[in-house]
């Protein structure tokens, strides 16, 4: 029996040498492999003894040769394969052991040059793997040392079958599938919506079911070239039981939403909507009274805590001690997701229960357009991210606004945003009062937005994430005390509705944006 090794991760691989030998295999290996079995005392046998041909090009050039690819090919049943080993000179190998040069973390080194990337680009452990995967009836395949103990536990006692031979070769595959799909993305550039395409996934961690129970979920990483370890992927648990498939939507809604203002924020969101918001030059322990105490309470209970801003003792504390201002219990939160956390204010944070959350997203850039996917039964949909931010609107009324009126449109606009269509946002000295979303008509969404905030919604400002089509919806603001409100525009009616804001004496505003959320 013949092995060949040839490797860049070589963790355990001088375990795995010592099962061959004691198995009987011949090891044959390459360069720094060579070295590295040899060093550890090993017999091995060099890629160029077996080929009869040298090293060339740097090394670019090692396995790529008949006498290798020959011996893992042939299928041993084929009489045909066999005569052509014989006649020249080739003998079986009948184990690959390869994995890749990093390809991925030289691509993503800042201080990397094209030169470095490209020479990190595996040319002869693909085709190894490749031929080794093809052929898995006769050969067994070893892409990842975490593969090691699967062989070794199963060799010896001929319990290694064709299930196992194929489960290595497909995963060969993925590897491979994987690290070209990273190739591709690197010299592709900016290609974002190219005629096929594939995308590069890590498993993170099996959950403990998908949206519901029946449902099976997985949390799945994306690696890129082009922005590695940003965006919620790269979240970092500190604290509290293992994430939901809702808990990780409900978390990465609430990070965008909060990650789209400059001035402090904080958010409270419940199935992907916010129920509470405050956004301000207070800190953030005030920010976070204000939002819960004039905001949507009820739904808060439960919710997922998120803030742009570092979490202090004193946030974290409000977040431990701030009772219901319904009834006065004690408020339970699934989640606490910021950017980052003071020690103390962590340590002080694990107390409030031993099943809270607490997650970090450390190295955020907003300002990068991730493409959205989504799939359909069969197909999927891609999307630039929804980045813009407008906070500069048209004046389509006479009323002009206070100077706190357009602060509190701009952040009814963006909160807007995030909520699920059709959406009427209702907001109050920076605090959202009022919500209404996922309606099918927007005059819905508005009435619900109005019962939620009450009184507080006397001198609000309102923004709805859509045109406003019929000036109904201007009039059901008006009625709650709605004195601003923005709109995408662009309604054959935009004249009537105008009409009407002037009769109510409303500032009203096109943004010339639409936001919708689906």
């Amino acid at each position: 029996m013949r092995a060949l090794l040839s490797v860049y991760d070589k963790t355990d691989l001088d375990k795995l040498a010592k099962y061959l030998v004691e198995n009987e295999f011949e090891l044959i290996s390459t360069g720094g492999t060579y070295n590295f079995l040899s060093d550890k005392g090993f017999q091995v046998t060099k890629v160029d003894s077996v080929t009869g041909s040298p090293e060339i090009l740097d090394g670019r050039v090692k396995t790529l040769h008949p006498k290798i690819h020959g011996g893992i090919l042939a299928k041993r049943e084929n009489v045909s394969h066999s005569e052509d080993l014989s006649n020249n000179g080739i003998d079986y190998i009948d184990l690959v052991v390869t994995n890749l040069y990093p390809f991925y973390s030289v691509a993503t080194d800042i201080n990397a040059t094209e030169d470095q990337i490209m020479e990190n680009i595996d040319i002869g452990g693909p085709t190894l793997l490749r031929a080794s995967a093809k052929n898995f009836q006769d050969v067994v395949v070893l892409v990842d040392p975490a593969d090691y103990s699967l062989f070794e536990n199963n060799w010896s006692t001929n319990k290694f079958g064709i299930k196992e031979r194929k489960y290595l070769a497909g995963k060969a595959f993925q590897h491979v599938a994987h690290y070209d799909t990273l190739i591709s993305e690197y010299l592709r550039g900016n290609d974002e919506f190219s005629e096929t395409l594939t995308v590069a996934l890590t498993k993170v961690s099996d959950l403990r079911y998908g949206e519901n129970p029946h449902q099976k979920g997985s949390f799945y990483k994306l690696d890129s070239t082009k922005l590695p370890n940003q965006g919620f992927g790269s979240f970092v648990q500190h604290h509290g039981k293992d994430l939901s498939y809702v808990n990780l939507l409900d978390a990465d809604a609430a990070f965008n939403l909060v990650n789209d203002y400059s001035d402090n924020a904080i958010a409270i969101i419940k199935h992907t909507n916010p129920c509470c918001l405050a956004v301000g030059n207070e800190e953030l322990d005030v920010l976070f009274e204000k939002a819960l105490t004039q905001g949507d309470a009820i739904s808060a209970y439960g919710g997922i805590i998120a803030t742009n801003k570092n979490i202090d003792m004193k946030f974290a504390d409000k977040i431990r001690t701030l009772l219901s201002p319904i009834n006065g219990i004690r408020m339970f939160y699934e989640i606490v997701v910021c950017s980052s956390i003071d020690q103390d204010a962590l340590d002080h944070l694990k107390k409030k229960s031993k099943d809270l959350r607490i997650l970090t997203v450390p190295n955020v850039d907003t300002s990068y357009n991730w493409q959205t996917m989504r799939t359909l039964r069969g197909g999927m949909l891609i999307q630039d991210s929804d980045l813009s931010i407008e906070k500069e609107f048209e004046l389509v009324s006479v009323r002009k606004p206070t100077k706190r009126e357009l602060e509190d449109l701009t952040i009814a606009w963006i909160v807007c945003k995030h909520v699920k269509s059709n959406a009427i946002t209702f907001v109050k000295d920076g605090v959202l009062v009022g919500m209404g979303a996922g309606q099918p008509n927007r005059v819905g969404s508005a009435k619900i937005s109005g019962e939620a905030a009450q009184n507080k919604a006397i001198g609000a400002a309102a923004a709805s994430d859509a045109l406003i089509p019929f000036p109904d919806t201007i009039q059901v603001c008006a009625e709650y005390g709605i004195t601003s409100l923005v709109h995408t525009g662009g309604s054959i009616r935009d004249a009537e509705s105008v009409d009407i804001a002037n009769k109510l004496n409303l500032s009203f505003f096109t943004s010339g944006v639409r936001h919708f959320s689906h």
